[in-house]
């Protein structure tokens, strides 16, 4: 986080938000609170209040098995999709960008490298933005509680990303410019469901964004939507880590009778929506 920036952090401490000066090795506030850079280079901005465990968010292993799974190519299609989109959206230089839930970093590590803008990725996992920092140290990673807030001044960036993470209406309200985009991918109605139908004898197809249109009601308008589908051949190893990656839940005896498996074709279909923040204030 040497480079300046026109984002600006503000203080997590509760009942603070003040702004955070960035300094050699640590960020602090006017109220004494400070926060040191780890030596990856992100900023753990996650008060010990704010979480529900000791080690919240994906752990090391699923982090392991995430990068491995973007490493074999087989989210590709997504990848492009999310670089053809910000194209056609105009993201370029100095463009502010930020993905919330950003996991391991790879979607907005290769969006920066393509099309030179700012990124910042903010995840509550402290391995996955590990993991995010040493792999894209030109991007800026964040550990926080994006449900609780998000550690930017208003008005902060012109593009928010969501990628089968979260949706905190208000603070995504909040941080975006006047105008805008916030891209939201969701998992389409029969993604994966060969695998449901292996774990739970059926799958139910559900249409995610009425739910999310409705949970963004009043503050952002839906520009359009569009799906996205293809079929993946799995091999055991990557299997097992799809498995790790969406089913964590799955029992033991689960897991040990499908990772068995040789090879299994699995769906992935994802719907994207793109909303767009007001011009002004309402």
């Amino acid at each position: 986080m040497s480079q300046e920036s026109r984002v600006r952090l503000v203080c997590t401490v509760r009942g603070c938000a003040r702004e955070l000066s960035a300094g050699s090795a640590s960020h602090s506030c006017v109220a004494g609170h400070s926060f040191d850079l780890a030596r990856s280079g992100y900023l753990n901005l996650l008060q010990v209040q704010d979480r529900r465990s000791s080690q919240p968010g994906d752990s090391t292993e699923v982090v392991a098995a995430r990068r491995r799974w973007m490493k074999s190519g087989r989210a590709a299609p997504l990848a492009q999709a999310l670089l053809e989109e910000a194209r056609r959206l105009g993201v370029g230089e100095g463009t502010r960008v930020l993905d919330v839930g950003c996991g391991e970093g790879s979607f907005l590590g290769e969006l920066e490298a393509a099309c030179g803008c700012e990124g910042w990725g903010v995840d509550i996992s402290r391995a996955a933005i590990e993991a995010a920092a040493r792999r894209f140290p030109s991007v800026r990673w964040v550990v926080c509680n994006a449900d609780l807030g998000l550690p930017f001044a208003a008005q902060s960036f012109e593009l928010v990303l969501s990628i089968t993470a979260r949706r905190n209406a208000a603070e995504f309200a909040r941080v975006l410019a006047p105008g805008g985009a916030l891209l939201f991918v969701v998992p389409g109605e029969d993604d994966q469901h060969e695998l449901r139908e292996l774990l739970h004898g059926e799958a139910f197809a559900v249409d995610r964004v009425p739910g999310l249109e409705a949970d963004l009601a009043g503050k952002f308008v839906l520009e359009r939507r569009w799906r996205l589908e293809w079929v993946n051949t799995l091999d055991r190893e990557s299997f097992g880590d799809l498995l790790a990656l969406a089913y964590r839940g799955a029992r033991d005896s689960q897991r040990a009778r499908l990772e068995r498996r040789d090879e299994v074709r699995v769906t992935s279909s994802y719907q994207l929506a793109l909303f767009r923040a007001p011009l002004s204030a309402s």
